[in-house]
């Protein structure tokens, strides 16, 4: 498996904790708001980072996702 899926996995189910869901849920609001592909490919800022900067920049993102979709 790639590094960049283990580390989306990783991201996804610490995220899913953080936010007291679970990962199927998350990921598919993620895909619902068509992030998946684009959280995945931020491996290389997310791994590098707090993971707490990592959630804080995926709930940035969902927030400005969801305000543009009504």
């Amino acid at each position: 498996m790639p590094k960049e899926m283990d580390f989306f996995i990783f991201l996804l189910e610490n995220y899913a904790a953080y936010k007291g869901s679970t990962a199927d849920k998350i990921l598919s609001k993620w895909d619902s708001l068509n992030l998946t592909d684009f959280i995945y490919e931020m491996y290389e800022r997310y791994h590098t980072e707090r993971i707490e900067n990592a959630f804080d920049d995926i709930d940035r993102i969902i927030t400005e996702k969801e305000q543009l979709n009504g």
